[in-house]
């Protein structure tokens, strides 16, 4: 068996694997075996089939099957062996002149037309601007971060106070005929409500400032606008057993109790931050201050990215690329798009396949390596960040743990995790060899900034994209290279 490449210029190449017949003729002949052991054929007995009826039968499907196994397996262990970064995949030259005759071929000649990453030099040093957004919180919205904590970790507390319409008031509730209790009618001895749910202004106003001790008759029905899971819930019962219900009852106030919301103090400090983590509202304050601002950071490091892409790109304009190549594999490996649709789409593609071989370029050869830690470190800020969405700041360490061990059995999420971490890694080195300004704005002026950009970003790839396409022929595309 003999390989070559045979170049056709600096980024387009044929990859020619010859074959002997002395290459595949054993395995040809076992395979026939083995098929003859097991072969099922009228007239023989099984295992008894003569050689020759199986090698007429299907000895050419054989010869076919185990050629096609020989030679994929050369030309990946070829494209291995010398290291060859090829955009894409071969694709098999099936033009008149190239095609095996396994009949008449005392060599089976065979071309797989590769595209080869080109080389180029990128020039990224401290001449090259960039800038890195961080952003302040405005007072603002600290204040409202603070209002949304003492807000959520209030308590309700009883209260002898005249009811307003956001208390709770609680008591019997007697279902009434006329003036008098009902005969055998719904008595709830632990009813509920809340004066602002209630539709009925008038019946609402009865509830506002009443005390307890004081006694109310309305009709639950009207009270709230024959809203039957309203209903229901004040009766303690099912939609279905409140149709025939109509009649007015009395509530019998036992207790108000208001909802006060949490102090700024150490017990509240504990509950979001943890036991001991600060001990006075400004630590509190200055701690709050700096999660809320590093919520930012993963938009301040797409925008980075993003920045960073638009100057790698246009110093790699005239580099060029197996166009007419990738083109044709784009059209191949997609049956779902037509010679226009791949043309349209394909500067979005090349714009996202130079930066995605650049990335590679920097991390080879300024040895910049994601190790497991970082992917475990990462696992476990994705998780806090997650719960962290939900006001769950302060989980114990085992709930963590565990969910950050979750996410790291599903192979598809530590490959996002490693792409993510190898970007930051990317990040610092950017930020350490180029000339970058980190500029403060505030939350205002930088979410303006995303609109924009996102805006932007739209524009340019609403004529590229179709349901994903793009990105998905840029992984393909890219796939062999990061090898």
């Amino acid at each position: 068996m003999k390989s070559t490449l045979n170049k056709k210029d600096e980024v387009n190449g044929t990859i020619v694997i010859e074959l002997e017949k002395a290459d595949y003729q054993e395995k040809v002949d076992k395979s026939i075996n083995q098929f003859r052991q097991k072969a099922n054929i009228p007239g023989f007995r099984q295992g008894k089939v003569p050689k020759s009826v199986i090698q007429r039968m299907y000895g050419k499907a054989v010869l076919v099957d185990e050629v096609n196994k020989l030679v994929t397996e050369e030309l990946t262990n070829f494209i291995r062996e010398n290291k060859l970064k090829i955009l894409g995949e071969p694709i098999s030259d099936d033009s008149e002149e190239k095609q095996v005759d396994l009949d008449k071929d005392e060599t089976l000649t065979f071309y797989f037309d590769v595209a080869l990453t080109p080389e180029f030099e990128l020039p990224l040093d401290k001449s090259t601007e960039m800038t890195y957004y961080r952003v302040k919180l405005e007072d603002d919205l600290l204040e409202k971060q603070l209002d949304a904590y003492k807000q959520n970790y209030g308590t309700y507390a009883t209260i002898e106070e005249e009811a307003k319409d956001t208390d709770l008031i609680k008591g019997t509730l007697t279902e009434m005929d006329g003036e008098k209790e009902k005969e055998n009618g719904l008595v709830i001895e632990n009813a509920i409500l809340m004066p602002s749910y209630l539709k009925e202004e008038s019946v609402k106003n009865q509830f506002i400032g009443a005390k307890v001790g004081n006694s109310i008759v309305f009709n639950p029905k009207s009270a709230y606008d024959n809203n039957e899971a309203e209903v229901a819930s004040l009766l303690q019962t099912t939609k279905e057993n409140i149709q025939d219900i109509n009649s007015d009852f009395r509530l019998d106030i036992k207790e108000i109790t208001r909802y006060k919301e949490a102090e700024l103090n150490q017990e509240l400090f504990d509950r979001i931050l943890g036991e001991g983590v600060v001990t006075s509202e400004e630590e509190f304050r200055t701690k709050i201050a700096s999660e809320l601002s590093n919520q930012f950071k993963p938009n301040a490091d797409h925008l980075f990215i993003h920045t960073a892409k638009d100057i790698i790109v246009e110093k790699m304009k005239d580099v060029k690329f197996p166009d007419e190549f990738l083109k044709r594999w784009l059209l191949e490996s997609n049956d779902k798009k037509t010679a226009e649709e791949v043309e349209a789409d394909y500067p979005a593609i090349l714009e996202d396949l130079k930066f995605h071989i650049a990335k590679q370029k920097i991390v080879e050869e300024n040895g910049i390596k994601v190790e497991y830690q970082d992917i475990e470190a990462l696992a476990a800020e994705v998780a806090k960040a997650q719960f962290a969405q939900y006001g769950m700041t302060n989980l114990p360490a085992d709930v963590l743990q565990n969910y950050t061990k979750s996410l790291l059995e599903k192979e598809e999420t530590i490959q996002n995790l490693y792409d993510r971490a190898t970007e930051e890694k990317l990040i610092a080195w950017l930020k350490e060899n180029l000339a970058v300004t980190e500029k403060e704005i505030s939350s205002k002026e930088f979410s303006e900034i995303m609109s924009e950009h996102a805006h932007k970003h739209g524009e340019q790839t609403a004529n590229f994209t179709d349901e994903g396409d793009v990105d998905e022929d840029v992984d393909s595309a890219s796939e062999s290279s990061a090898e």
